[in-house]
């Protein structure tokens, strides 16, 4: 025993030693960008499947379109760079012949995705290049031929022909606050995540669009500070829960004429997505009730807009919208569903029948990359070996083999070429920063290595950072995920403060095996001052079948922190956790939950931070409020009854609350109501209110600003 023992203190001497030898984290470094990875750039596949092309961005206000080959990795050719002939560009659209391109350029953004600027059409062969507009307009689009650009503006649909450089007005009841044509709403492009909602079809004789009547949306308004003497509303049409949405309605154009007919749809509530066919005569749609648990494919013939429902898919709780529909040469179709309890892969005809369901078992598919007709395989990437890694696979319509494309255990993304001949993988993992390589699409073998961060993975081996530990957790009958970073000369026979950070959104996951950048720097550094850090995915998270993830309905914030206590608890027990100090943190929906847990666990918890957290569900959005809880007049109880500024009486610890005014996604009125809940009760607390910072609180120091405010906080109060 006394030999063991002085093992023990001998090897932690050794460790402590090296410890002090290494560097130390710094939050001025982790936000000065000292520690940053290096991304592929996005690439997009050239029609060949032979190249690719990539914007590379050459120096202050200099951008290039080069085009590179797949199997060698150098550059073929410069396809338009900006000069005093072609403004600087920023992003850029290919027309589907690839004889066109749209440049963008003066970008100026409006929300997460939409976007204004100054747009032109550069023609490849000719090098001609055309303004689209004098003004600044959104989501322009090519026809196939290339001969024309659809666009909006100002809530309205145009038509620039190219030939003739005239524009032509679609629709012309486009009014802000109003009527939006062609464009989404704001809770459509926040939740629904898209933006355009217009599209040609195969031949560009047609365009298909949402029109939004939001005239019945209730107004939202934020003050802005900005440098002016006086602040000033920004306003804008925001449906929280149980308030009205806009009323969407699907529209067919007839480019020829120019006339524009309404289709019948039988008045869906919500149209998250439209998407033609290959034939052209043919477009889907999806239609969603206002519980979202019944989504409807519906096939409209645009010759004469008639409708007919291709499937329909039902769940209790709710169904998700995704991109992970593709139609295939005769509009036979590869769709996902949750229907047998995990997401996968299924094949029907063109009229809705199922002919297989292709993946099967308790595991999901977490992405659907396409489908190559004509080796018949579809390419995909799911978590088989284990929830918290991913792997590309690909499998024939059949469900028959089925190779494994991947071979690092970690997260593997892949990117394909058109002709599914090579694809990109990402590769990263809680050890190896991003690594970008090519490999063959038949087997997975490699090709070339692309890009690393062997630089960035060199420099932090003189930081004394500590191993990222993936376990498990049971508590509350389940085995939850779990990771844990102890201090790098951790002591066993020491207690150390627990510090706990979670999100625990619906289907989201926090324990992955993936590189996850600033926010793990930030953890290391405070295991380096001496805490240990973990994280635990409870119930109502992802990738782990439909059940887990759904038994939240109805009552979000109830079992998630029911799970997020009994692990502090559960973890407490440690002989080396001092569960006299116990903190937990987190952002968006995680501040809901480490405010819920400090309130609901207040002998659990003595501090915790919430970041632009929700205080209540019924300030936020309906989509996605109501597709967990369903409408406040329904369900109160759901809403209230985990609310925490229903019972500030019951903070015990210390509590953080940080916001900023600018925050159009949960507003500042979340904080607000929870100051004033506090200052009622008699409660004390500490908080920060950042001046039209929006969710992401960001911009110049403030990032730097907010975690130091967070790390003081930490270290004075655990």
């Amino acid at each position: 025993m006394n030999r063991l023992i002085l093992f023990v203190v001998c090897g932690l001497t050794v460790i402590s030693q090296a410890v002090g030898q290494k560097k130390q984290l710094t939050l001025e470094e982790i936000w000065g960008g000292a520690f940053r990875t290096e991304y592929m750039d996005a690439l997009r596949s050239m029609k060949n499947g032979k190249q690719y092309t990539v914007l590379n961005f050459t120096g202050p206000g200099q951008s290039s379109l080069d085009k590179y080959d797949y199997k060698t990795q150098q550059k073929v050719e410069t396809i338009v760079a900006s000069s005093d002939a072609v403004p600087f560009f920023t992003s850029y659209e290919f027309s589907a012949d690839e004889s066109k391109l749209i440049l963008a350029t003066e970008i100026e953004p409006i929300f997460r995705h939409s976007r204004l600027g100054i747009y032109y059409v550069y023609d490849v062969k000719s090098k001609e290049l055309t303004k689209i507009s004098e003004d600044k307009i959104q989501e322009p689009e090519l026809s196939a031929d290339g001969t024309k650009v659809a666009y909006a503006k100002e809530n309205n649909l145009f038509v620039f022909d190219l030939k003739s450089a005239k524009t032509q007005q679609l629709t012309t009841d486009g009014k802000f606050g109003s009527i939006i044509n062609g464009i989404t709403d704001w809770v459509y492009e926040e939740e629904f995540a898209f933006v355009q909602a217009f599209e040609w079809n195969s031949n560009g004789t047609k365009i298909a669009f949402l029109k939004f009547d939001e005239s019945e949306v209730p107004h939202f308004s934020m003050d802005v500070y900005g440098q002016n003497l006086y602040p000033y509303q920004h306003e804008f049409k925001y449906p929280k829960a149980g308030e009205a949405n806009a009323k969407v309605s699907l529209h067919m154009i007839d480019v020829a004429s120019a006339e524009v007919s309404k289709v019948d749809l039988g008045a869906p509530y919500y149209i998250p997505r439209i998407k033609w066919m290959n034939n052209p005569n043919y477009l889907s749609v999806r239609t969603l009730n206002r519980h979202q648990n019944h989504l409807k494919l519906i096939a409209v013939n645009a010759k004469d807009n008639s409708s007919t429902i291709l499937l329909e898919e039902k769940d209790d709780a709710y169904v998700d919208i995704t991109d992970d529909l593709t139609f295939l040469a005769d509009d036979s179709f590869i769709w996902t569903s949750e229907r047998d309890g995990y997401n996968h892969l299924y094949l029907y005809d063109q009229d809705g029948n199922l002919l297989n369901q292709i993946t099967k078992g308790n595991w999901e598919v977490t992405s659907y990359y396409g489908y190559d007709q004509a080796e018949d395989r579809i390419f995909y990437q799911s978590v088989e070996e284990g929830s918290i890694n991913r792997d590309v696979y690909h499998i024939s319509t059949s469900g028959q083999e089925k190779t494994k494309l991947t071979q690092k255990v970690g997260t593997n993304g892949a990117d394909f070429s058109a002709d599914y001949s090579y694809f990109i993988n990402t590769f990263s993992s809680a050890t190896t920063p991003y690594e970008f390589t090519l490999h063959k699409a038949a087997n997975g073998k490699k090709v070339a290595d692309i890009k690393d961060n062997k630089a960035l993975s060199k420099q932090l081996e003189d930081y004394a950072l500590s191993k990222k530990e993936f376990s498990t957790l049971t508590v509350n009958g389940n085995e939850l995920n779990m990771y844990m970073i102890k201090p790098l000369d951790f002591d066993p026979n020491k207690a150390y403060p627990l510090f706990m950070f979670q999100y625990s959104g619906p289907g989201s996951q926090q324990v992955a095996n993936k590189w996850w950048g600033a926010n793990d720097y930030w953890h290391q550094l405070l295991a380096q001052q001496g805490y240990i850090i973990a994280c635990v995915d409870g119930r109502g998270t992802g990738l782990k079948g439909r059940d887990f993830k759904k038994v939240t309905q109805l009552e979000l914030g109830k079992l998630e922190v029911e799970d997020q206590i009994a692990a502090a608890k559960k973890l407490s027990e440690l002989p080396y956790v001092d569960e006299e100090r116990t903190g937990i943190w987190g952002w968006s929906y995680g501040g809901f939950m480490s405010t819920n847990a400090l309130l609901k666990g207040n002998d659990t918890f003595e501090m915790a931070i919430a970041v632009a957290p929700v205080t209540s569900w019924r300030f936020y959005d309906t989509i996605y409020t109501e597709r967990y809880m369903k409408t406040p007049q329904e369900n109160a109880s759901g809403y209230d009854d985990n609310s925490p500024f229903n019972y500030p009486e019951l903070l015990k610890g210390k509590y953080l609350l940080v916001h900023g005014t600018g925050d159009d996604n949960v507003h500042v009125q979340n904080s607000m109501r929870m100051v004033e809940a506090l200052v009622q009760a008699n409660k004390q607390f500490d908080w920060a209110i950042y001046p039209d910072r929006n969710h992401g609180i960001y911009g110049g120091n403030t990032r730097l600003h907010l975690y130091t405010k967070m790390t003081d906080f930490i270290k004075e109060n655990l």
